[in-house]
């Protein structure tokens, strides 16, 4: 479903839209009753049964959007139910920041075994024959699975020359790495919030469009008409990701436009960790730990927390490529206000965390900041470029990509200690990270630098991101031989970093 546009996708992009147009306006949010009619118009439902269930769902999707809470289905509340205490700059954000809304889910099944039409009632019969507990039998003709005696073992649907068995699961509960979904009593899908560590992977792989996050459009936008000095800190997971005309200059004329008084790219932070977690390494790994598990993915780090919490301390205290980027700007401009923009939901929760609130002030996902550039009206291809982003180096860039960041720390010991080798070992989502750490726990990789994405192929498949995750890919790998530094030791950012953690 990634980067394939859809009707979930088009919603989505109006949501963000409408509540940034409505932000920008000034005028407060008086007109947030219209929003549901601006995005579902007309008489006819675009996708479900009735219009006002679709305005029913828009409405909780500006309320997300806005950083609200989901309202209860049981009894009457108006849609602009806290809004007050929520619509304003120095806002963060309140947990759960995945949410699903209730009457949006399908319901959908879990882990069934089902014979579709192209069953051609074969004389081999070889579905029956190897199931191990006799639950395919033969009606009107075809064959039929008694679900009160199949264990889903698969062996029917492996057995079949057809194909016509096919195995259905719920997107969001295969997609979770961290078994967060149930189902509630009607089987709509409900997460658990003491296991969900808010990687969104849930969000992107609903294919009803019922899984959403947290936003903060409205709370930055105050900010900036407020007079605020609001530095956006992008992550390098930008490029390309407005489309083909969205070049790093022009990315940055375009951001002016929206009111943002710098940009920087927060591969600068990303070169500062890379050079922190190699001498974190170089000291503690094998003197003080068995291994070194990398900092920078929160739904990583918060999943070694609830699954492995013994293990936690072999966890790098290097701050994160985003919180180092946030401490140099407010270093560099007290009073300013800061904005990670990123492919990431994860990053909105490392944001509330009581040490890091003071520095990121707002988090804004890529899919959030396109509705911004929507509401008003920015046509990448005709707006005039700036200046580039040359700040960050090639290894600091290549943060974006699974592996980058354990290449970038062995890659720095070995360019500093050239007798110095690093074995790395990573893992992408959080099915694979769980297996990663349980090996590390057992001993398997002493001595080791692991690298743990929650999202297959690193932040570029972050849940708030817009391209292929292969594209995406592709095109910061070009970014990052268009750096004109290599080494992280090159940064101009070097001295400022000292006192920032």
């Amino acid at each position: 479903m990634r980067g394939i546009p859809s009707l979930i996708t088009d919603i989505r992009k109006k949501v963000f839209t409408e509540v940034a147009r409505m932000a920008y306006a000034g005028k407060g949010y008086d007109k947030v009753d219209e929003l549901p009619y601006i995005i579902v118009p007309g008489d006819r439902p675009l996708h479900r049964e009735s219009v006002f269930l679709e305005r029913a769902i828009a409405s909780e999707r500006v309320r997300l959007a806005m950083g609200l809470n989901l309202r209860p289905i049981q009894t009457r509340h108006l849609m602009t139910e806290g809004m007050d205490q929520a619509a304003i700059a120095e806002q963060y954000y309140e947990p759960p920041l995945i949410n699903i809304i209730p009457y949006a889910c399908h319901a959908c099944p879990t882990n069934q075994y089902r014979v579709t039409e192209s069953c051609q009632n074969c004389l081999a019969a070889s579905c029956q024959k190897v199931c191990p507990k006799d639950a395919i039998s033969f009606v009107n003709g075809k064959s039929h699975i008694d679900p009160e005696k199949c264990i889903k073992c698969g062996k029917c649907a492996k057995a079949c020359p057809y194909h016509s068995i096919i195995h259905l699961e719920r997107p969001c509960q295969v997609a979770c790495g961290m078994d967060a979904i149930v189902q509630d009593e009607y089987g709509r899908a409900v997460i658990n919030q003491d296991k969900c560590v808010a990687c969104g992977q849930c969000l992107v792989s609903c294919p009803f469009g019922a899984i959403a996050d947290k936003g903060q459009i409205y709370q930055v936008i105050q900010s900036i008409l407020q007079g605020d000095k609001v530095i956006a800190i992008v992550a390098p997971a930008f490029i390309g990701q407005f489309g083909k005309h969205s070049t790093p200059g022009k990315f940055i004329a375009a951001m002016k436009k929206l009111g943002f008084a710098r940009i920087v790219e927060v591969a600068v932070g990303a070169d500062i960790c890379t050079i922190e977690e190699a001498k974190d390494f170089l000291e503690k790994v094998p003197a003080q730990q068995n291994y070194m598990a990398t900092s920078c993915c929160p739904a990583w780090h918060s999943m070694i927390y609830k699954l492995f919490p013994g293990e936690a301390q072999n966890i790098s205290m290097t701050l994160t490529p985003m919180v180092f980027t946030a401490r140099l700007m407010k270093k560099k401009y007290p009073g300013c206000k800061v904005v990670f923009v990123g492919p990431c939901a994860a990053k909105k929760l490392e944001a509330i965390r009581a040490d890091i609130r003071s520095d990121v002030d707002f988090v804004l996902t890529f899919e959030e900041l396109q509705g911004m550039f929507e509401a008003k009206e920015i046509d990448f291809e005709t707006i005039e470029p700036m200046y580039d982003l040359n700040e960050g180096s090639a290894a600091g860039r290549g943060f974006a990509v699974s592996g980058g960041v354990a290449g970038a720390v062995a890659n720095l010991v070995k360019e500093n200690n050239p007798d110095a080798q690093v074995q790395t070992a990573r893992a992408e989502g959080l099915r694979d990270c769980r297996k990663l750490m349980t090996l590390a726990k057992a001993g398997k990789y002493n001595g080791y630098l692991l690298e743990g994405m929650a999202c297959p192929g690193g932040c570029v498949a972050g849940a708030g991101t817009l391209l292929p995750v292969e594209l995406a890919a592709a095109v910061v790998g070009r970014y990052q031989k268009e750096a004109d530094m290599e080494s992280p030791m090159e940064s101009a950012y070097l001295e400022q970093s000292e006192n920032l953690d």
